[in-house]
């Protein structure tokens, strides 16, 4: 660690230190767990996945640190202390700094191979085109269960650095895996390509029965493996951008130190499946997942695919907790399905700060449209504006549209 890290790195942990401690966060943790709870006070609103390329004003999220380590974690109190001053919302500040366990994964026998294109100086948003990996039995024998190896001497290394840097003035805490999260369908999409996922889907049903179960099971191996070396973490506070805090977790049987899978979220998704039925869905996927999830303490379906038509099929998975309802899905459907028994996790459009100037009518009318359909169905809802691939170079859009979501769920 450089002189100037250190230096570098204290001035951003005292800055974040004070903000931790502002009562605003503290009252947003109620309302968090309320939602989860399904006892909400009101709708919680959240902000993520931003284009941080287009965000930087002033140079505040240069990040000046040497040390790839601690870059991670300068890059982590910009962010942080950036959200908070333009675009909080309801967020969360813990009141400690985190460093990721290092886990290491050996591979499942094969690997995505694909063309991209980037949209020029925007590295992360990028079009691809998947070439299939995965057409024959013969490619399906290739598969193997991965080994997942935790890196103790490595995480206690990176823990030692960032406590050395910044302990006296932020907590540092050791991080785990947050949920047992699946989504084997879009592993499936990027290994054959979309278009040949969704004919065989039609044309070829018991080879891709195979497909889905190899790699189902190779996936909730791994998941096995990280429950057995205690790498889940038991105090999440992100559930895939969504609030994670509910009162049934870790839940009562947690003993203080191992975390295993009933004392954490699952998750699944499938969102290819966007265009299938509700029959194709629940026989690819929903009979596939049911089991493993049920031994998570609380479950959270879905991601961008709209599943407003589909929540019956859903019901069918034990200790589902949170819906995924995206700007896709008819909202209306969705709540009067939803209703009380779990938590409608919206996602307005991201189309909306990616203009030249927010339409502030425009958006009034699609959250109007989410907030009057859960009270009418005494929805408890988070609102998470998410996948937000550009502003328009506009941050501002992004602040607006904060101030203006935030106005009417407090008036809700």
């Amino acid at each position: 660690m450089t002189h100037q890290d250190a230096i570098v790195l204290r001035k951003l942990a005292g800055e974040y230190a004070r903000l931790s401690q502002q009562d605003r966060f503290r009252e947003n943790r109620v309302l968090h767990q309320a939602v989860n709870d399904l006892t909400p006070i009101r709708p919680v609103v959240l902000i993520d996945e931003l284009p941080w390329v287009e965000m930087g004003m002033g140079g505040e999220l240069t990040v000046r640190c040497e040390d790839p380590v601690l870059r991670e974690v300068e890059w982590h109190l910009r962010t942080t202390i950036y959200k908070a001053q333009h675009l909080p919302a309801d967020m969360l500040v813990p009141p400690y700094v985190s460093v990721q366990k290092c886990i290491h994964l050996a591979g499942i026998g094969v690997s995505v191979d694909e063309r991209t294109i980037a949209q020029q100086g925007r590295d992360t948003i990028r079009s691809h085109e998947y070439h299939d990996q995965l057409a024959t039995d013969a490619d399906l024998d290739k598969i193997h269960n991965d080994v997942v190896t935790y890196d103790h001497e490595e995480t206690m290394r990176r823990y030692q650095l960032v406590g050395d840097a910044i302990g006296d003035i932020l907590p540092v805490r050791m991080r785990g895996v947050e949920s047992a999260s699946t989504g084997t369908w879009d592993t499936i999409a990027r290994y054959r390509g979309v278009g040949n996922l969704l004919m065989d889907l039609a044309e070829r049903p018991d080879f891709m029965h195979r497909t889905v179960r190899r790699l189902h099971d190779v996936r909730w191996d791994t998941i096995r493996q990280i429950e057995e070396l205690g790498l889940f973490d038991h105090d999440p506070h992100s559930l895939h951008c969504t609030p994670a805090l509910v009162s049934d977790l870790p839940g009562p049987d947690f003993d203080g130190q191992h975390v295993r899978l009933q004392n954490v979220w699952g998750r699944a998704v499938a969102q290819i499946f966007a265009s299938v039925s509700s029959r194709m869905h629940e026989e690819f996927d929903i009979d596939y997942v049911k089991e493993p999830l049920s031994r998570c303490g609380l479950v959270y379906y879905g991601c961008c695919e709209p599943l407003d038509r589909k929540i019956d099929i859903l019901r069918k998975i034990p200790n589902l907790r949170k819906i995924s309802i995206t700007p896709w899905a008819n909202v209306n459907i969705a709540a009067e399905a939803i209703g009380k028994r779990f938590v409608l996790a919206s996602k307005p459009n991201p189309a909306s700060v990616a203009v030249d100037r927010l339409d502030a009518d425009h958006l009034r009318l699609e959250i109007k449209t989410i907030l009057d359909a859960c009270q009418r169905h005494a929805c408890a809802c988070d609102l998470v504006l998410k996948d937000i691939s550009t502003c328009n170079h506009r941050p501002e859009n992004i602040f607006e549209w904060e101030r203006i979501v935030m106005d009417m769920v407090k008036h809700y």
